[in-house]
């Protein structure tokens, strides 16, 4: 029976975010939509639930195994809008699937298929600049040439 090995944690490579800001979400459909971020966030990386591999030859503990496949998380946000973004998201981007890009503070990019999900204003306050929130659904898919497309990222120069 092999054991587990010991590893020892090294220093992670590269440099990592000092800041949050900015950030910014463009759409190869309408990269000007009326709509500028105030907070974003990036797509998480889900291996998904575990399958379990558990038999009746099991003596001390159930096994699992990880999945061969891999899901990209939505991209949330807030941002502050003028009202005519109502007749462009429609229009334009709302369950419209295309290119999309997310491009960190320190300039590197990631790059996907994906569509507008959800655009959902807030409560408007006396004395505070109305938002609303959204949604971002990385699909995978390029329509064009019906494939599918994992997400591109491009490293900025010298990180």
């Amino acid at each position: 029976m092999a054991a587990p090995a010991t590893t020892v944690r090294q220093t992670p490579a590269g440099r990592l975010l000092k800041e949050g800001f900015p950030i910014k979400v463009a759409f190869a459909r309408d990269p000007d939509i009326e709509f500028a971020e105030k907070a974003v966030k990036p797509p998480a990386i889900d291996g998904g639930e575990t399958i379990d591999i558990t038999t009746m030859f099991n003596t001390l503990v159930r096994t699992s195994y990880p999945r061969t496949l891999h899901t990209i998380g939505p991209i949330t946000g807030r941002v502050a809008y003028d009202p005519l973004v109502y007749s462009k998201i429609r229009s334009n981007l709302i369950n419209q699937n295309g290119s999309i890009t997310v491009r960190f503070p320190e300039g590197s990019t990631l790059d996907f298929y994906g569509y507008l999900q959800m655009f959902d204003p807030q409560d408007q306050v006396e004395g505070q600049q109305p938002e609303a929130t959204i949604s971002i659904v990385v699909t995978n898919w390029d329509s064009t040439n019906n494939i599918e497309v994992g997400p591109v990222y491009t490293d900025v120069s010298g990180t």
